[in-house]
Protein backbone atom coordinates (compact mmCIF):
# COMPACT_ATOMS: atom_id res chain seq x y z
CA UNK A 1 0.00 0.00 0.00
CA UNK A 2 2.82 2.42 0.78
CA UNK A 3 4.23 2.06 -2.70
CA UNK A 4 0.93 2.49 -4.52
CA UNK A 5 -0.04 5.52 -2.47
CA UNK A 6 3.28 7.21 -3.02
CA UNK A 7 3.16 6.56 -6.74
CA UNK A 8 -0.26 8.15 -6.86
CA UNK A 9 0.85 11.19 -4.98
CA UNK A 10 4.04 11.58 -6.94
CA UNK A 11 1.79 12.46 -9.84
CA UNK A 12 -1.44 13.79 -8.43
CA UNK A 13 -1.07 14.95 -4.91
CA UNK A 14 0.83 18.16 -5.33
CA UNK A 15 -0.02 18.93 -8.93
CA UNK A 16 -2.78 21.30 -7.99
CA UNK A 17 -5.13 22.26 -10.80
CA UNK A 18 -7.29 24.94 -9.22
CA UNK A 19 -8.86 22.62 -6.68
CA UNK A 20 -10.96 24.95 -4.61
CA UNK A 21 -13.62 22.93 -2.78
CA UNK A 22 -14.86 25.91 -0.83
CA UNK A 23 -16.04 27.33 -4.14
CA UNK A 24 -17.67 24.06 -5.18
CA UNK A 25 -19.43 22.95 -2.04
CA UNK A 26 -21.77 25.02 0.08
CA UNK A 27 -20.46 23.28 3.17
CA UNK A 28 -17.39 25.46 3.04
CA UNK A 29 -17.88 29.08 3.91
CA UNK A 30 -15.57 31.95 4.64
CA UNK A 31 -15.05 32.44 8.34
CA UNK A 32 -13.30 35.15 10.34
CA UNK A 33 -16.05 37.62 9.53
CA UNK A 34 -14.83 39.51 12.58
CA UNK A 35 -11.64 40.35 10.71
CA UNK A 36 -12.54 43.51 8.84
CA UNK A 37 -9.07 44.61 7.78
CA UNK A 38 -6.45 41.90 7.15
CA UNK A 39 -3.67 44.47 7.03
CA UNK A 40 -4.07 45.86 10.53
CA UNK A 41 -6.07 43.19 12.38
CA UNK A 42 -4.51 40.80 14.84
CA UNK A 43 -4.06 37.18 13.72
CA UNK A 44 -7.04 34.83 13.68
CA UNK A 45 -6.39 33.13 17.00
CA UNK A 46 -3.83 35.55 18.40
CA UNK A 47 -4.92 34.87 21.97
CA UNK A 48 -3.67 31.30 21.59
CA UNK A 49 -0.62 31.92 19.43
CA UNK A 50 2.08 32.45 22.03
CA UNK A 51 2.70 31.27 25.57
CA UNK A 52 4.35 33.26 28.37
CA UNK A 53 3.22 36.51 26.81
CA UNK A 54 5.26 39.59 27.50
CA UNK A 55 3.73 42.84 26.34
CA UNK A 56 6.03 45.44 27.90
CA UNK A 57 9.52 46.44 26.84
CA UNK A 58 11.70 45.64 29.83
CA UNK A 59 15.24 46.70 28.94
CA UNK A 60 16.96 49.71 27.47
CA UNK A 61 18.03 47.57 24.51
CA UNK A 62 14.45 46.54 23.72
CA UNK A 63 13.18 50.10 24.05
CA UNK A 64 15.89 51.37 21.71
CA UNK A 65 15.19 48.70 19.09
CA UNK A 66 11.45 49.30 19.29
CA UNK A 67 11.79 53.07 18.97
CA UNK A 68 14.18 52.86 16.02
CA UNK A 69 12.03 50.27 14.29
CA UNK A 70 8.93 52.46 14.52
CA UNK A 71 10.88 55.36 13.00
CA UNK A 72 11.86 53.27 9.97
CA UNK A 73 8.44 52.09 8.81
CA UNK A 74 5.30 53.59 7.31
CA UNK A 75 2.15 54.41 9.26
CA UNK A 76 0.39 51.11 8.56
CA UNK A 77 3.41 48.97 9.47
CA UNK A 78 3.91 51.04 12.63
CA UNK A 79 0.38 50.16 13.69
CA UNK A 80 1.08 46.48 13.06
CA UNK A 81 4.22 46.60 15.23
CA UNK A 82 2.26 48.23 18.05
CA UNK A 83 -0.39 45.49 17.82
CA UNK A 84 2.31 42.81 17.83
CA UNK A 85 3.66 44.25 21.09
CA UNK A 86 0.20 44.36 22.69
CA UNK A 87 -0.53 40.76 21.68
CA UNK A 88 2.73 39.40 23.09
CA UNK A 89 4.06 38.38 19.69
CA UNK A 90 6.77 41.03 19.30
CA UNK A 91 8.65 39.91 22.42
CA UNK A 92 8.10 36.20 21.89
CA UNK A 93 11.44 34.36 22.03
CA UNK A 94 10.44 30.81 21.11
CA UNK A 95 13.06 30.58 18.38
CA UNK A 96 15.96 28.21 17.90
CA UNK A 97 18.49 30.69 19.32
CA UNK A 98 16.01 32.34 21.73
CA UNK A 99 16.05 35.62 19.80
CA UNK A 100 12.80 37.58 19.88
CA UNK A 101 10.66 38.73 16.99
CA UNK A 102 11.88 42.25 17.81
CA UNK A 103 15.54 41.15 17.69
CA UNK A 104 15.17 39.68 14.22
CA UNK A 105 13.12 42.53 12.81
CA UNK A 106 15.72 44.99 14.07
CA UNK A 107 18.55 42.98 12.53
CA UNK A 108 16.62 42.86 9.26
CA UNK A 109 16.17 46.62 9.33
CA UNK A 110 19.79 47.41 10.18
CA UNK A 111 21.77 44.98 8.01
CA UNK A 112 21.87 44.55 4.21
CA UNK A 113 19.54 42.17 2.36
CA UNK A 114 20.44 39.89 -0.54
CA UNK A 115 21.12 41.43 -3.94
CA UNK A 116 18.04 42.88 -5.57
CA UNK A 117 15.81 42.66 -2.49
CA UNK A 118 14.25 45.71 -0.89
CA UNK A 119 15.19 46.06 2.77
CA UNK A 120 12.05 48.06 3.41
CA UNK A 121 9.95 45.56 1.46
CA UNK A 122 11.24 42.44 3.24
CA UNK A 123 10.75 44.14 6.61
CA UNK A 124 7.22 45.18 5.69
CA UNK A 125 6.35 41.71 4.34
CA UNK A 126 7.69 39.97 7.43
CA UNK A 127 5.74 42.18 9.81
CA UNK A 128 2.56 41.83 7.74
CA UNK A 129 2.91 38.04 7.59
CA UNK A 130 3.36 37.45 11.31
CA UNK A 131 0.55 39.93 11.96
CA UNK A 132 -1.81 38.07 9.65
CA UNK A 133 -0.43 34.78 8.25
CA UNK A 134 -3.45 34.29 5.98
CA UNK A 135 -1.81 36.56 3.41
CA UNK A 136 0.66 33.76 2.62
CA UNK A 137 0.01 32.37 -0.85
CA UNK A 138 1.59 29.89 -3.23
CA UNK A 139 0.59 31.78 -6.38
CA UNK A 140 3.56 32.34 -8.72
CA UNK A 141 3.88 35.62 -10.57
CA UNK A 142 4.51 36.11 -14.28
CA UNK A 143 7.96 36.94 -15.61
CA UNK A 144 7.95 40.46 -17.08
CA UNK A 145 9.82 41.27 -20.31
CA UNK A 146 12.74 42.95 -18.56
CA UNK A 147 13.52 39.73 -16.66
CA UNK A 148 12.66 37.20 -19.34
CA UNK A 149 16.05 36.80 -21.01
CA UNK A 150 17.79 36.55 -17.66
CA UNK A 151 15.33 33.87 -16.53
CA UNK A 152 15.69 31.93 -19.78
CA UNK A 153 19.47 32.08 -19.57
CA UNK A 154 19.44 30.86 -15.98
CA UNK A 155 17.10 27.97 -16.73
CA UNK A 156 18.87 26.78 -19.87
CA UNK A 157 22.43 27.17 -18.58
CA UNK A 158 24.41 24.06 -19.45
CA UNK A 159 21.77 22.65 -21.82
CA UNK A 160 23.37 21.03 -24.86
CA UNK A 161 20.35 19.07 -26.01
CA UNK A 162 18.18 21.25 -28.26
CA UNK A 163 14.96 19.49 -27.26
CA UNK A 164 15.68 19.96 -23.57
CA UNK A 165 16.61 23.56 -24.20
CA UNK A 166 13.24 24.13 -25.89
CA UNK A 167 11.36 22.51 -22.99
CA UNK A 168 13.31 24.49 -20.42
CA UNK A 169 12.32 27.71 -22.16
CA UNK A 170 8.62 26.85 -21.76
CA UNK A 171 8.92 25.73 -18.15
CA UNK A 172 9.58 29.15 -16.64
CA UNK A 173 5.93 30.17 -17.12
CA UNK A 174 4.42 28.48 -14.08
CA UNK A 175 0.62 28.34 -14.19
CA UNK A 176 -0.17 25.99 -11.30
CA UNK A 177 2.06 25.98 -8.27
CA UNK A 178 3.14 22.74 -6.62
CA UNK A 179 4.31 24.43 -3.41
CA UNK A 180 1.19 23.75 -1.31
CA UNK A 181 3.22 21.71 1.20
CA UNK A 182 5.89 24.39 1.51
CA UNK A 183 3.33 27.20 1.75
CA UNK A 184 1.42 25.31 4.45
CA UNK A 185 4.62 24.83 6.45
CA UNK A 186 5.39 28.54 5.98
CA UNK A 187 1.92 29.42 7.30
CA UNK A 188 2.28 27.10 10.28
CA UNK A 189 5.67 28.59 11.18
CA UNK A 190 4.35 32.16 10.97
CA UNK A 191 1.16 31.39 12.89
CA UNK A 192 2.55 29.17 15.64
CA UNK A 193 6.24 30.15 15.88
CA UNK A 194 6.50 33.86 14.95
CA UNK A 195 9.96 34.30 16.49
CA UNK A 196 11.38 31.38 14.51
CA UNK A 197 9.59 32.55 11.37
CA UNK A 198 11.17 35.98 11.73
CA UNK A 199 14.58 34.41 12.33
CA UNK A 200 14.19 32.40 9.11
CA UNK A 201 13.02 35.50 7.24
CA UNK A 202 16.07 37.47 8.35
CA UNK A 203 18.55 34.73 7.46
CA UNK A 204 17.05 33.74 4.12
CA UNK A 205 16.84 37.35 2.92
CA UNK A 206 20.36 38.22 4.12
CA UNK A 207 23.41 38.19 1.80
CA UNK A 208 24.20 34.63 2.97
CA UNK A 209 20.63 33.54 2.06
CA UNK A 210 20.72 30.82 4.71
CA UNK A 211 19.81 30.07 8.29
CA UNK A 212 21.13 27.44 10.68
CA UNK A 213 18.96 25.47 13.07
CA UNK A 214 19.88 22.96 15.76
CA UNK A 215 17.45 20.05 15.92
CA UNK A 216 17.08 17.06 18.22
CA UNK A 217 17.79 13.82 16.40
CA UNK A 218 15.13 12.00 18.43
CA UNK A 219 12.51 14.11 16.63
CA UNK A 220 13.45 12.33 13.39
CA UNK A 221 13.90 8.75 14.62
CA UNK A 222 14.21 6.72 17.83
CA UNK A 223 17.86 5.98 17.12
CA UNK A 224 20.48 8.58 16.22
CA UNK A 225 21.93 6.55 13.35
CA UNK A 226 18.50 6.29 11.72
CA UNK A 227 18.07 10.06 12.07
CA UNK A 228 21.47 10.63 10.49
CA UNK A 229 20.50 8.28 7.65
CA UNK A 230 17.49 10.50 7.01
CA UNK A 231 19.57 13.69 7.01
CA UNK A 232 22.03 12.15 4.57
CA UNK A 233 19.22 10.80 2.39
CA UNK A 234 17.70 14.27 2.12
CA UNK A 235 21.13 15.76 1.40
CA UNK A 236 20.56 18.72 3.70
CA UNK A 237 23.86 20.19 4.93
CA UNK A 238 24.37 19.37 8.60
CA UNK A 239 26.95 18.88 11.32
CA UNK A 240 26.67 16.71 14.42
CA UNK A 241 28.49 17.40 17.65
CA UNK A 242 26.91 14.50 19.49
CA UNK A 243 24.36 11.72 19.06
CA UNK A 244 21.68 14.01 20.47
CA UNK A 245 21.50 16.88 18.01
CA UNK A 246 22.55 18.23 14.62
CA UNK A 247 22.92 21.72 13.18
CA UNK A 248 21.21 22.00 9.80
CA UNK A 249 21.69 24.70 7.17
CA UNK A 250 18.53 25.80 5.36
CA UNK A 251 18.77 27.72 2.10
CA UNK A 252 16.65 28.35 -1.01
CA UNK A 253 17.67 27.03 -4.42
CA UNK A 254 20.00 29.10 -6.58
CA UNK A 255 17.19 30.46 -8.79
CA UNK A 256 15.01 31.63 -5.89
CA UNK A 257 16.77 35.00 -5.75
CA UNK A 258 15.68 35.76 -9.33
CA UNK A 259 12.06 34.89 -8.53
CA UNK A 260 12.29 37.03 -5.38
CA UNK A 261 13.76 39.95 -7.34
CA UNK A 262 10.91 39.72 -9.86
CA UNK A 263 8.33 39.81 -7.08
CA UNK A 264 10.14 42.74 -5.48
CA UNK A 265 9.53 44.96 -8.51
CA UNK A 266 6.57 43.29 -10.24
CA UNK A 267 4.28 41.75 -7.63
CA UNK A 268 0.61 41.76 -8.58
CA UNK A 269 -2.29 41.34 -6.12
CA UNK A 270 -2.70 37.81 -4.71
CA UNK A 271 0.78 36.77 -5.90
CA UNK A 272 3.59 35.61 -3.64
CA UNK A 273 5.69 38.17 -1.84
CA UNK A 274 9.50 37.95 -2.17
CA UNK A 275 9.46 36.50 1.36
CA UNK A 276 7.02 33.77 0.27
CA UNK A 277 9.36 32.92 -2.59
CA UNK A 278 12.36 32.49 -0.29
CA UNK A 279 10.48 30.51 2.36
CA UNK A 280 8.75 28.15 -0.05
CA UNK A 281 11.89 27.57 -2.10
CA UNK A 282 13.78 26.68 1.07
CA UNK A 283 11.18 24.16 2.23
CA UNK A 284 10.91 22.67 -1.26
CA UNK A 285 14.71 22.28 -1.26
CA UNK A 286 14.55 20.40 2.03
CA UNK A 287 11.81 18.03 0.88
CA UNK A 288 13.19 17.42 -2.62
CA UNK A 289 16.69 16.49 -1.50
CA UNK A 290 18.11 19.88 -2.58
CA UNK A 291 16.83 19.50 -6.16
CA UNK A 292 14.20 22.23 -6.50
CA UNK A 293 14.16 24.89 -9.22
CA UNK A 294 12.22 28.07 -8.42
CA UNK A 295 12.13 29.12 -12.06
CA UNK A 296 10.15 26.06 -13.14
CA UNK A 297 8.57 24.91 -9.85
CA UNK A 298 9.98 21.46 -10.63
CA UNK A 299 12.23 19.11 -8.72
CA UNK A 300 14.28 15.95 -9.01
CA UNK A 301 15.24 13.75 -6.07
CA UNK A 302 15.53 10.08 -5.19
CA UNK A 303 12.11 9.54 -3.59
CA UNK A 304 9.79 11.00 -6.18
CA UNK A 305 9.28 9.94 -9.79
CA UNK A 306 7.18 13.01 -10.53
CA UNK A 307 8.76 16.44 -10.98
CA UNK A 308 6.12 18.48 -9.14
CA UNK A 309 5.48 18.96 -5.44
CA UNK A 310 6.42 16.79 -2.47
CA UNK A 311 5.15 13.35 -1.54
CA UNK A 312 3.84 12.47 1.90
CA UNK A 313 7.16 11.11 3.20
CA UNK A 314 9.05 14.21 2.04
CA UNK A 315 6.42 16.47 3.62
CA UNK A 316 6.75 14.73 6.99
CA UNK A 317 10.53 15.08 7.02
CA UNK A 318 10.33 18.77 6.10
CA UNK A 319 7.78 19.52 8.81
CA UNK A 320 9.87 17.67 11.38
CA UNK A 321 13.12 19.54 10.76
CA UNK A 322 11.53 22.97 10.28
CA UNK A 323 9.58 22.74 13.53
CA UNK A 324 12.05 20.46 15.37
CA UNK A 325 9.13 18.28 16.41
CA UNK A 326 8.41 14.59 16.02
CA UNK A 327 5.78 14.25 13.30
CA UNK A 328 3.98 11.15 12.11
CA UNK A 329 2.15 11.11 8.82
CA UNK A 330 -1.03 9.15 9.47
CA UNK A 331 -2.64 7.72 6.33
CA UNK A 332 -6.42 7.48 6.51
CA UNK A 333 -7.49 6.57 2.98
CA UNK A 334 -7.06 3.11 1.49
CA UNK A 335 -6.04 3.38 -2.16
CA UNK A 336 -5.52 0.48 -4.57
CA UNK A 337 -2.87 0.10 -7.27
CA UNK A 338 -5.12 1.88 -9.78
CA UNK A 339 -5.36 5.04 -7.66
CA UNK A 340 -8.92 4.16 -6.65
CA UNK A 341 -10.16 5.17 -3.23
CA UNK A 342 -11.54 1.91 -1.84
CA UNK A 343 -11.96 2.65 1.87
CA UNK A 344 -10.45 4.02 5.05
CA UNK A 345 -7.94 2.79 7.60
CA UNK A 346 -10.20 3.85 10.48
CA UNK A 347 -13.68 5.23 11.10
CA UNK A 348 -14.46 8.93 10.86
CA UNK A 349 -15.08 9.29 14.61
CA UNK A 350 -11.52 8.11 15.30
CA UNK A 351 -10.17 10.41 12.61
CA UNK A 352 -12.10 13.31 14.13
CA UNK A 353 -10.74 12.50 17.60
CA UNK A 354 -7.18 12.51 16.25
CA UNK A 355 -7.62 15.93 14.68
CA UNK A 356 -9.35 17.56 17.63
CA UNK A 357 -6.85 16.11 20.11
CA UNK A 358 -3.98 17.68 18.18
CA UNK A 359 -5.80 21.01 17.98
CA UNK A 360 -6.55 20.86 21.71
CA UNK A 361 -2.79 20.42 22.29
CA UNK A 362 -2.21 23.73 20.49
CA UNK A 363 -1.01 22.12 17.25
CA UNK A 364 -2.15 23.09 13.79
CA UNK A 365 -2.68 20.04 11.57
CA UNK A 366 -1.48 20.07 7.96
CA UNK A 367 -3.60 17.58 6.02
CA UNK A 368 -3.57 16.20 2.51
CA UNK A 369 -6.99 15.83 0.92
CA UNK A 370 -8.05 14.22 -2.33
CA UNK A 371 -10.48 14.82 -5.14
CA UNK A 372 -11.97 11.80 -6.94
CA UNK A 373 -13.89 11.32 -10.19
CA UNK A 374 -17.18 9.46 -10.67
CA UNK A 375 -15.32 6.14 -10.45
CA UNK A 376 -13.62 7.06 -7.17
CA UNK A 377 -10.26 7.44 -8.95
CA UNK A 378 -8.08 10.05 -7.29
CA UNK A 379 -7.49 12.80 -9.82
CA UNK A 380 -5.94 15.49 -7.65
CA UNK A 381 -4.90 16.45 -4.16
CA UNK A 382 -3.89 19.42 -2.09
CA UNK A 383 -2.48 20.41 1.30
CA UNK A 384 -4.31 22.71 3.69
CA UNK A 385 -3.96 23.48 7.40
CA UNK A 386 -6.62 22.90 10.05
CA UNK A 387 -6.24 25.60 12.70
CA UNK A 388 -9.37 25.25 14.86
CA UNK A 389 -12.75 23.60 15.19
CA UNK A 390 -16.13 24.46 16.62
CA UNK A 391 -19.18 22.42 17.59
CA UNK A 392 -22.46 23.05 15.81
CA UNK A 393 -25.93 22.86 17.44
CA UNK A 394 -26.45 19.43 15.85
CA UNK A 395 -23.34 18.10 17.62
CA UNK A 396 -21.24 17.94 14.49
CA UNK A 397 -18.01 19.85 13.99
CA UNK A 398 -16.91 22.55 11.62
CA UNK A 399 -13.17 22.77 10.92
CA UNK A 400 -11.55 26.16 10.42
CA UNK A 401 -8.78 25.91 7.82
CA UNK A 402 -6.22 27.88 5.89
CA UNK A 403 -5.71 27.26 2.16
CA UNK A 404 -2.73 28.90 0.45
CA UNK A 405 -4.19 28.29 -3.03
CA UNK A 406 -7.67 29.78 -2.80
CA UNK A 407 -6.90 33.42 -3.68
CA UNK A 408 -8.45 34.46 -0.38
CA UNK A 409 -6.73 36.09 2.59
CA UNK A 410 -9.16 34.64 5.12
CA UNK A 411 -9.65 31.29 6.85
CA UNK A 412 -12.39 29.02 5.51
CA UNK A 413 -14.73 26.55 7.18
CA UNK A 414 -15.55 22.96 6.22
CA UNK A 415 -18.14 20.74 7.89
CA UNK A 416 -16.92 17.37 9.12
CA UNK A 417 -19.22 15.57 6.66
CA UNK A 418 -17.52 17.39 3.80
CA UNK A 419 -13.89 17.28 4.93
CA UNK A 420 -13.29 13.98 6.75
CA UNK A 421 -14.00 11.67 3.75
CA UNK A 422 -11.49 13.68 1.68
CA UNK A 423 -8.54 13.47 4.10
CA UNK A 424 -5.82 11.16 2.83
CA UNK A 425 -3.26 11.89 5.54
CA UNK A 426 -2.49 14.19 8.44
CA UNK A 427 0.70 15.08 10.32
CA UNK A 428 0.09 14.29 14.00
CA UNK A 429 1.96 13.69 17.25
CA UNK A 430 2.60 9.98 17.81
CA UNK A 431 0.88 9.98 21.20
CA UNK A 432 -2.46 10.81 19.61
CA UNK A 433 -2.64 7.82 17.26
CA UNK A 434 -0.95 5.25 19.50
CA UNK A 435 -3.25 2.27 19.94
CA UNK A 436 -5.53 3.21 17.06
CA UNK A 437 -3.29 2.75 14.04
CA UNK A 438 0.07 1.25 13.25
CA UNK A 439 2.17 3.92 11.60
CA UNK A 440 5.45 3.17 9.85
CA UNK A 441 8.30 5.36 11.16
CA UNK A 442 9.39 8.02 8.71
CA UNK A 443 12.90 6.68 8.19
CA UNK A 444 11.59 3.14 7.55
CA UNK A 445 9.10 4.43 5.01
CA UNK A 446 11.84 6.39 3.27
CA UNK A 447 14.17 3.42 3.13
CA UNK A 448 11.40 1.25 1.65
CA UNK A 449 10.60 3.86 -1.00
CA UNK A 450 14.28 4.25 -1.86
CA UNK A 451 14.79 0.50 -2.24
CA UNK A 452 11.64 0.14 -4.33
CA UNK A 453 12.64 2.93 -6.72
CA UNK A 454 16.16 1.50 -7.07
CA UNK A 455 14.71 -1.90 -7.96
CA UNK A 456 12.44 -0.34 -10.59
CA UNK A 457 15.38 1.53 -12.08
CA UNK A 458 17.55 -1.59 -12.26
Amino acid sequence: MVDSVNNIYQYNYNTVANIQPHKVNNAAKVSASHISNPITSLPFNSNNRVLNKRTELSSADEKQKYTELLQMVDKNTKKQIELLLKSGILLNSESNDHSTVLDNLYKMAKTPRAEGLSQEGILRDTIATISYPFIITQQFGDIPPEYRQKALAANTAGDTNLVKRFVDKQDIDVEHSGTCVAASIEFNLAEKMPAEFTRFAEGLSSPSMSVQKEIKLRNLADHALDAIWLLNAFEIPFETNSFDSAVLTFAPDKNAILRAQIQTTNKDPLERSPLDVLMQSTFMQVGSQQSYNSLTDKRLGKFNQNDKGLIEFEKTFTESVVEDKSKLSVTYQTVDENARLVGYETDFDTMKRHLTSALDMGENVIIGYTQVDQNNIIINGHEITIIAYKCNPDGKLTFVCNDTDDNMTKPVEYTEDYLLPKIHHAALPESIVAGDLTVTPNWVEGLNIYKEMKNKAA
